[in-house]
């Protein structure tokens, strides 16, 4: 049922009486125009991702989608391709893409300049922090595709610049993200002002009750696909836990950037003050680094995500503003540098990496007092995340060198934990072991 159509109960339509089309095996099956299997072949895709297989076909037939898909999952191809399938050249603004990040709808506009290769469609990202002028311009002349983050599309709207009488795509990316940054006031408004004929895609990592709800509310008929069960991370990233003091966590980043193959590495920190401080730290041990926070200007931010992608910077040091909506290829690992407060925040955080089916490594920062927040982690994954200690940087005041190593310890508590690396122990041994009364 439709928030701007008030249709009944008894006139919805449950998923499982929907037609659903068939799932394409590759792009040719598709049935696509030239220049689209074109700007495909150029950007290297082969065969279409899980997302991509059971959402461009139902796209395509003209149904509304609701999808359930993780970062890195090739979702935006997922979305632009039937859309850009629609669109007429001169036809003004037809299809509309609401991120909850600035970094994020400019890289949906990026994406779909690629896509829309070889046609005269044009694209414009309508964000905040830069200037109205070129914005007003591109809505003025009636873009064909505008990625905008909602509060600035709001600006323009509540200004008279928008046109949404010729909409024929409405698309939410992040929505989950959207509803937590309290953006659904802005998108009911959008949608009380778009035709009702429009069709309607909306894509989340998760689907809590908020974000459900909204997708029963806006969509009509939908057809419901997943790519990866709610939850979880993506395929093909090799997710490692290691147990470090507090203080050394520096230092252990240092160690391990000596390793090979570390070579385009994202740190998330939790504070932006911990960002650059790192930063600092990095740069005095002579490591390309970067810093990419809410404290940044946007120049600073685009600069930074360039010097990255390039490779001029080895590594880029993050809050949560890059967790979604950065896609970088080539991302060799990512850093919990400090672990995530949000289990969902994690699943986000680590999909920066082994992007759509590469492979990818995810590693987290544990100490003592995350114990907690990894533990909400592991219960979100539903499986226990392997550990590996260092010797000087573990927690437990030492360690093996990898997970399963007996390194001989003398026993510290009245229990007796004799030979087990702080890898080995449960929660509660690592709460006894480093209770100072004990």
């Amino acid at each position: 049922m439709r928030l701007d159509d008030a249709m009944t109960a008894d006139e919805t339509t449950t998923t499982e009486e929907v037609n659903t089309p068939k799932e394409a095996a590759t792009f040719q099956e598709l049935g696509l125009s030239d220049e689209r299997r074109a700007a495909i072949e150029a950007l290297g895709w082969v065969t279409p991702t899980p997302i991509q297989s059971k959402a461009i076909p139902a796209g395509l037939a003209g149904k509304d989608v609701v999808g359930i898909a993780q970062t890195g999952t090739g979702k935006t191809g997922a979305f632009m391709i039937p859309a850009l399938e629609l669109i007429k050249t001169g036809g003004g603004l037809q299809a509309l893409i609401l991120c909850p990040t600035r970094e994020l709808a400019q890289q949906v506009a990026e994406d779909t300049r690629d896509l829309a290769k070889g046609t005269s469609i044009r694209v414009a990202d309508i964000v905040g922090g830069v200037g109205y002028g070129p914005q007003n311009d591109a809505l003025a002349q009636g873009f064909e595709v505008i990625a905008a983050t909602p509060g600035r599309f709001n600006d323009h709207l509540e200004r008279g610049n928008v046109d949404l009488s010729t909409l024929q795509v409405l698309v939410l990316d992040e929505a989950d993200r959207m509803l937590d940054m309290g953006f659904r006031p802005q998108i009911e408004d959008v949608l009380r002002r778009s035709p009702r004929s429009r069709r309607t895609m909306l894509f989340s990592a998760t689907m809590p009750n908020g974000v459900h709800a909204l997708a029963l509310q806006i969509t009509r008929d939908a057809i419901w696909v997943e790519a990866t069960p709610e939850g979880t991370t993506a395929e093909g990233i090799e997710e490692l836990v290691f147990l470090v003091k507090p203080e050394k966590k520096p230092e252990l980043l240092l160690e391990l950037l000596e390793r090979p193959n570390w070579d385009q590495v994202l740190v998330f920190t939790r504070t932006k003050a911990g960002a650059d401080a790192l930063q600092g730290r990095l740069k005095k041990a002579g490591i390309g680094v970067d810093t990419m926070h809410g404290d940044r200007n946007m120049q600073h931010r685009v600069r930074a995500l360039d010097r990255f992608s390039s490779g001029t910077v080895r590594v880029l040091v993050a809050t949560d503003v890059a967790q979604r909506g950065l896609d970088v290829e080539g991302i060799s690992h990512v850093v919990n540098f400090d672990v995530p407060t949000d289990p969902e925040d994690y699943v986000h955080r680590i999909g920066r990496t082994g992007r759509a089916g590469a492979a990818g490594n995810a590693v987290s920062f544990v100490t003592a007092g995350d114990l907690g927040f990894l533990r909400s982690i592991e219960h979100r994954l539903g499986r226990k995340l392997p550990r590996e200690s260092l010797e000087g940087f573990d927690y437990g005041g030492g360690g093996g060198a990898a997970t399963g190593s007996s390194v001989k310890k003398h026993s510290r508590t009245a229990g007796g934990f004799g030979s087990k690396s702080a890898a080995d122990l449960s929660d509660e041994e690592l709460r006894a072991l480093l209770d100072p009364s004990s």
